[in-house]
């Protein structure tokens, strides 16, 4: 009966955590403008609107920046490419320069378009841009929304893909094999979605900061 108890406790205890690592989320887009992203009239906000619930991305899409820095944090959201669509999410970004060196950038790319077809291994989607190449095969259809789950624990970086871990790096072996990224050598920035000129779609943007 002891045994059972135990038992009983510890998947309490287990339910009991995993409720509440979920309710620390905090939603990063309420839906209705870029509160949390940048400023009003801020140049960080020009090339996306917001649209139907949608952060989106228009031709003339640059970085979109959030107001706060962030270090150790798991960030869910989803997004919806449109054909050859080309954007990024940068992490640890410091707010000036080019996010994927001044900080890093996690691919988001439509790698499926006959015109990516000659790609380096990092430069699919989920890859640590010019550092580490991320599992193919595990987008939705162009059209329809993937789930996407990004995880920055000191030097350990993870990117989960409609369920599937895709990639995972370790910052402080890319500090050996590669000392001359500078980004790569940060543990805290800003996030931001890196745009290159093409419609991407964002939603359920959510943030959980871990001590």
């Amino acid at each position: 009966m002891k045994t059972y108890l135990t038992l009983f406790f510890s998947l309490l205890l287990i339910s009991c955590r995993d409720c509440s690592e979920e309710g620390a989320f905090e939603s990063l887009f309420n839906g209705k403008d870029f509160t949390g992203w940048g400023g009003a009239g801020k140049a960080e906000q020009a090339g996306y609107l917001v649209k139907d619930g949608v952060i989106e991305s228009t031709s003339k899409c640059r970085f979109l920046i959030t107001e706060k820095e962030y270090e150790n944090y798991v960030f869910k959201f989803e997004f919806q490419l449109t054909p050859g669509a080309n954007n990024g999410l940068g992490i640890h970004y410091p707010g000036t320069g080019d996010p994927a060196y001044t900080g890093m950038e996690l691919q988001v790319l439509d790698n499926t378009h006959p015109k990516y077809a000659k790609l380096q291994d990092y430069q699919y989607h989920g890859g640590l841009y010019t550092l580490v190449a991320a599992k193919k095969g595990h987008l939705k259809p162009v059209g329809q929304w993937n789930v996407e789950i990004v995880t920055v624990n000191g030097p350990k970086v993870k990117v989960e893909l409609n369920g599937v871990v895709i990639m995972e790096a370790n910052l402080d072996e890319i500090n050996q094999s590669n000392p001359k990224h500078e980004g790569a050598k940060r543990r805290k920035g800003f996030l931001t979605f890196c745009g290159h000129g093409d419609i991407v779609r964002y939603r359920n943007l959510q943030i959980k900061e871990l001590p």
